[in-house]
């Protein structure tokens, strides 16, 4: 067992953060961590954030990551990443999709889309970019792109030895299995 772990995945409705987290929370209390997991939907179903706080360790006693408390952020939008970006460790790492989702303000021309988003990142934490979404359309479904971020997540931490492919097979659908199997390994293959 090791130290206790903070992992705030963030996303936009639809974009499956919270199927990606309840694969991580079943794998990590598979392999005998003690695992604390809250979730925040909002107006995740009108495209709005979506964030879960997911927590493991020998112990642990809550779910909530205060800012300036998580390891890992796993942003499967770019503005998903700044918006969270305070809650990260110093010496943490932020896993982020290349993808835009225009929130409303952009779609009806009141704002822009901010530039360089990633590369803004890139100047102040370790920062892993990934174009999830072309790896899952490559395979098929754009929406296996949670399951390759969460692969990219599973090789950071170290966690390889846990059967994931089971856990994937608790979570989706039968027919989507293969497809997400595939996703989380090209997720693992990222460096």
């Amino acid at each position: 067992m090791q130290e206790v772990k903070s992992i705030l995945m963030v996303g936009v409705g639809g974009q499956g953060t919270i199927l990606a987290s309840n694969v991580l929370a079943e794998g990590l209390l598979k392999s005998g961590y003690d695992v604390k997991m809250s979730e925040v939907h909002g107006m995740s179903q009108r495209g709005g954030s979506v964030n879960t706080q997911i927590r493991f360790g020998e112990k642990v006693y809550s779910p909530v990551i205060e800012v300036g408390a998580a390891d890992v952020i796993v942003a499967f939008e770019k503005m998903e990443a700044v918006r969270w970006l305070n809650y990260l460790k110093k010496d943490g790492v932020v896993i982020v999709n290349t993808v835009e989702i225009p929130p409303l303000s952009v779609l009806i021309s009141k704002e822009e889309y901010p530039k360089n988003l990633i590369e803004e990142i890139s100047k102040s934490v370790k920062t892993i970019a990934v174009d999830a979404d072309k790896i899952a359309e490559s395979l098929g479904n754009i929406k296996a792109q949670n399951i390759v971020l969460l692969g990219v997540l599973v090789k950071y931490l170290g966690l390889q030895g846990i059967d994931w492919e089971e856990v994937i097979k608790n979570n989706v659908p039968q027919k989507f299995v293969e497809l997400n199997i595939n996703a989380f390994k090209k997720g693992l293959e990222i460096n």
